[in-house]
């Protein structure tokens, strides 16, 4: 175990914030994440967060995913003084924090997030990895699964996913893994690439779409500039700003905003 002192972190906030579908609350109210093939336990005592791992693991792994070197506080500050939304959206959700996932999982898993709700796109997720991940076993001696890869998925055939309900997003999955495995999708490649250049190669993956390929460029590769609109981000926008998000003005960091706004939205605004 190591506990560090983190400013501008809030672990459940960033679990309920819709970036990630293996992050969840344990029956003791702390978290536990599936990530990278690893498992790992958060919990937090006002800024104090105390993870299951060594400080070794910590500083190669969890401190970047977590994105515990960047200035949230800073861009914050940056907002505009008289952008009272956004300034009660921070004041409410201020711990949330962009995480760095592993393309594939967030390629799929958002694939997955089309037209559906949040506990269902978890049941969906953890479904896919129980029947076609590798089983492993976390430090309690429990179970879990990690998340299965292009070899295995781009190797099924259609009607391989049926049992964990994913409707016509299989066809979407089964297609995409194909293409990485094939070389068709290269995505080495897109981690090298440019916001707008990553979403354009992001948008020929099967079943890819303007909104998938955003959260996929905001919550993979840390395209904090990406701003996806989903039906909440459209009513904020249509309630609050009806000459349009200002992107310009806070260009370099919209995405962490589209954040604050989206958990307002689902968990604080009435």
């Amino acid at each position: 175990m190591i506990t560090k002192s983190i400013p501008d972190f809030d672990i459940r906030q960033t679990a309920e914030s819709g970036q990630c579908f293996r992050l969840n609350e344990r029956q003791d109210g702390s978290f536990s994440l599936i990530a990278g093939g690893r498992y790992l336990e958060i919990s937090q005592q006002g800024s104090d967060i105390t993870f299951s791992c060594t400080a070794q693991e910590f500083e190669s792994i969890w401190r970047r995913y977590f994105d515990l070197d960047t200035d949230y506080a800073g861009m914050k500050a940056s907002v505009d003084p008289a952008d009272d939304y956004m300034r009660t959206a921070i004041d409410f959700g201020g711990g949330i924090r962009i995480l760095r996932q592993e393309l594939w999982e967030t390629l799929i898993t958002f694939i997955i997030s089309q037209q559906n709700n949040i506990p269902r796109i978890k049941k969906c997720v953890e479904s896919l990895c129980i029947q076609f991940g590798e089983c492993k076993e976390n430090f309690r001696g429990e179970s879990y699964w990690t998340f299965p890869t292009p070899s295995v998925l781009g190797g099924l055939r259609d009607e391989a996913l049926d049992s964990c309900n994913l409707g016509y997003r299989s066809k979407y999955i089964l297609k995409t893994a194909g293409m990485v495995e094939e070389g068709a999708i290269d995505l080495y490649a897109i981690q090298n690439l440019k916001y707008e250049e990553a979403k354009d190669e992001l948008m020929k993956c099967y079943g890819v779409g303007v909104k998938v390929a955003e959260c996929v460029c905001l919550f993979a590769l840390h395209h904090i500039d990406a701003f996806p609109v989903d039906t909440h981000i459209r009513k904020v926008v249509l309630t609050h700003y009806p000459s349009g998000f200002p992107l310009n003005r806070y260009r370099g960091f919209a995405g962490v905003l589209q954040q604050y706004a989206f958990y307002y939205d689902v968990h604080g605004a009435r």
